[in-house]
């Protein structure tokens, strides 16, 4: 799970999909010169307000972990679902966003052999910090009704899901980026 505003600090507005699929104009905001020619994707964005977005097929690689490492396994693009939670790391995220969330975990876990849910924080210590600890892990915890977490040990709490997936690269910016409700899910 990863967390996400473009501008910093600020939600709603084209940036994050722009972002995702390759056509941000880096001269629309000073804060977005520091991210031209860069190609990032996730699987997913859930908005502020529990909208989900899907920008790559699960089946497909997204370029959210960058430089990661789980269990040993490094390159976790190659093995994981990027979830993005629009928000600011350090600040709290919004209850649709935990329902829209575990809704799409649930979804996940019926389609890939789920193995772990842990954070950008978790993959890549040292060199992100999110979702951070504005993150309320017992809360996801209980909406998932989870007896047992998703965890092997290592990790602190859950929320990226890391299945298996084929390794092919997503076609960013050339994507349709599909919509969904929380409730459609």
């Amino acid at each position: 799970l990863h967390s996400i505003s473009l501008p910093a600090g600020q939600f709603g507005g084209p940036w994050i999909t722009d972002l995702f699929l390759g056509r941000l104009d880096t001269r629309a905001h000073e804060s977005f010169t520091a991210l031209a020619g860069l190609r990032v994707s996730a699987h997913f964005l859930i908005r502020r307000s529990g909208a989900v977005l899907q920008f790559v097929d699960t089946r497909r690689r997204a370029w959210h972990a960058g430089l990661s490492c789980w269990q040993g396994r490094k390159n976790c693009n190659d093995f994981s679902i990027g979830i993005e939670l629009e928000g600011l790391e350090g600040d709290g995220f919004e209850p649709a966003q935990y329902g829209a969330l575990a809704r799409l975990l649930r979804s996940l876990a019926r389609q890939f052999p789920i193995q772990a849910v842990v954070g950008h924080e978790h993959v890549a210590p040292g060199r992100k910090g999110d979702p951070g600890p504005g993150f309320d892990w017992a809360r996801l915890r209980r909406l998932l009704r989870m007896r047992r977490p998703w965890l092997h040990g290592q990790s602190p709490e859950p929320a990226h899901a890391v299945g298996r997936t084929r390794g092919r690269t997503g076609d960013i910016g050339r994507s349709t980026v599909r919509h969904t409700t929380a409730s459609g899910l």
